[in-house]
């Protein structure tokens, strides 16, 4: 069966925010759920799978980006060859935000996870991958040439990072730390519930120290215990040639921190070319205009015309009419990634004289065989000659 559209399957128009995209998931997952659908289990899966594998791709800013301009092809390699898995979802935390902390999700999603297919009683949070800090998006505006020449702006992003008095730790010295007591400094604890005859052992984040295994005995006077502190980092982007009006690049782990021993979250930063008012750019092929004085367009002769990184010649022939188009090749954008650039597209405008002295109108006259008086004018061709 052919896959559907992404934005289809979730219910969503192609221009949703973040917001708008996650809020339709959780309702269509709750929805969907096999545990929900107790009637026809199989048929809920497959609509959940389907559900989770849109999600995947629509509430990442990257993939979102590629599968916008490529389609299906261009997230196929997030997947694999068997395509999307319960392996590829690394979206766990909002179905377990979905139904709350309480146990509810182990319950109802505990089975769905383990070995990536349902209906199977096992542990869960082993399978998960490690917490990760919030993600950061950040605009970057700069000129229409550095869709050809690229560019390396420096950027300054608000972000979380460790608390230099405390390494990150939270504790005061960074050595006001024990072993929790809770789990013992496993960073887990096991629970088991019994359904019928299903005996279900469940795995999560010890509450006490969140995972850490250790405990905080006396807090960080400078980070308040949070082991981490507020600043703002200056960043050099490297922003390719080809680059679309709204892209998004991806800078791994230059998101926020969620405190010591997490990894942090990635960094997405949102070009966005100013437009420019001597071109116009579609897809690869850069669009302009030019004015050619009147001797030029008569007898022919070369115009240098700006382009998008400086100039060019402009061979204009003998007998150009005015709105002519002229194609300079390599003068255009690159594709993403590539040194290949299309056209640039020259319009003309053919500059008339308003100045003309006596004599100069006497040899216009005499060259063009025009009089001084008007000649009578034609009828339409519909009528008499």
């Amino acid at each position: 069966m052919a896959k559907r559209d992404y934005y289809e399957v979730l219910g969503v128009p192609r221009g949703a925010s973040q917001d708008e995209i996650r809020s339709s998931y959780r309702r269509l997952a709750r929805q969907h759920h096999p545990d929900m659908n107790k009637e026809n289990p199989k048929a809920a899966e497959e609509k959940f799978k389907e559900l989770s594998e849109a999600y995947e791709v629509l509430a990442d800013a990257a993939k979102r980006q590629r599968y916008d301009t490529m389609g299906f092809t261009g997230v196929e390699s997030e997947f694999g060859p068997q395509g999307f898995t319960w392996q590829n979802f690394t979206h766990m935390s909002d179905l377990e935000d979905l139904l709350g902390s309480s146990g509810f999700f182990q319950q109802f999603f505990g089975s769905a996870f383990d070995q990536g297919l349902f209906g199977q009683v096992g542990r869960v949070g082993g399978s998960r991958g490690p917490l990760r800090g919030s993600d950061i998006e950040v605009a970057v505006r700069l000129p229409l040439s550095a869709a050809v020449t690229g560019a390396s702006p420096t950027i300054d992003v608000p972000q979380s990072g460790a608390c230099p008095d405390c390494q990150g730790t939270g504790a005061k010295g960074g050595t006001a730390i024990e072993t929790c007591p809770q789990c013992e400094g496993r960073g887990q604890v096991r629970r088991t519930s019994t359904r019928g005859y299903t005996q279900m052992i469940t795995i999560s984040d010890c509450p006490m120290c969140h995972g850490t295994g250790k405990r905080i005995l006396q807090k960080c006077p400078t980070c308040s215990g949070r082991g981490v502190l507020r600043r703002v980092q200056h960043l050099q982007v490297s922003v390719p040639p080809g680059v679309e009006d709204g892209g998004v690049l991806r800078l791994p782990r230059q998101g926020e921190s969620a405190g010591p021993a997490v990894p942090p979250g990635d960094l997405f930063v949102q070009v966005l070319l100013e437009p420019s008012d001597r071109f116009r750019r579609e897809g690869q092929t850069a669009y302009s205009e030019a004015q050619v004085p009147l001797a030029t367009a008569l007898f022919g002769g070369e115009l240098r015309v700006p382009t998008i990184t400086g100039e060019a010649v402009l061979k204009v022939p003998a007998g150009t009419q005015p709105e002519s188009q002229f194609r300079l090749r390599g003068e255009g954008f690159p594709r993403l990634r590539a040194s290949a650039r299309g056209d640039l597209i020259v319009t003309v405008h053919i500059e008339v004289p308003t100045n003309l002295s006596a004599r100069q109108k006497e040899l216009l006259r005499e060259a063009f065989g025009t009089s001084a008086t008007a000649p009578r004018a034609r009828s339409g061709i519909f009528g008499r000659r």
